[in-house]
C-alpha cells in the first residue's frame, strides 16, 4: 500500500522524472501557459509554486538599484536565486528559430514574483480540456495567473 507516498512516478525513474519536470516549468516559465496531461500538471503545479514561493522571498530587493540594498537583502537574493538555480535552468532555448535563449531566472525574479506581491500562494490553475485523440489520454491546460 502507497500510504503517505506523495508524487507520482508517471512510468519513469527518478533522474527521468526531475529532467521532464525541469523542462516543462522552464516552458511554464517561458509561456506562461502549456498543454500536457492531467497528471504531470498536477505535479508540476506543486514544483512551479515551490519555485516562486522561494524567489518571492528576496522581494524586498528586487527591481531596487544594487547599491541601495543592504548587506541581508543582498544575501537573501543571492540566497534565493541559488535555490532556484538549483532546479531551473538559467538559460532555456526554446527551440523556436527567431527566439534565442531566455534567461529564466532573470523572468522569474523581475517579472513574475512583482506580478505575485500580493498573492499568498495559489499562482498556478489547471483546466481539464479533455482527452487526447492518439491515447485518449486526459489533457490539461496548466497557466500562471495574471
Amino acid at each position: 500500500m502507497r500510504h503517505h507516498k506523495s508524487g507520482r512516478k508517471l512510468g519513469r525513474n527518478s533522474s527521468h522524472r526531475r529532467a521532464l519536470f525541469r523542462n516543462m516549468a522552464a516552458a511554464l516559465i517561458l509561456h506562461e501557459e502549456i498543454d500536457t496531461t492531467h497528471a504531470k500538471a498536477m505535479e508540476l503545479r506543486s514544483i512551479v509554486e515551490r519555485l516562486i514561493t522561494q524567489a518571492s522571498k528576496a522581494q524586498d530587493s528586487i527591481g531596487k538599484d544594487k547599491k541601495s540594498l543592504s548587506i541581508e537583502e543582498i544575501r537573501k537574493e543571492i540566497h534565493a536565486k541559488s535555490i532556484v538555480s538549483k532546479f531551473l535552468p538559467q538559460k532555456y532555448h526554446d527551440g523556436i528559430e527567431d527566439s534565442g535563449s531566455v534567461d529564466l531566472i532573470d523572468k522569474l525574479f523581475n517579472v513574475l514574483v512583482p506580478r505575485f506581491k500580493e498573492r499568498p500562494g495559489g499562482y498556478t490553475r489547471v483546466t481539464r480540456l479533455g482527452t487526447r485523440k492518439g491515447d485518449c489520454a486526459p489533457i490539461a491546460r496548466i497557466e500562471l495567473l495574471q
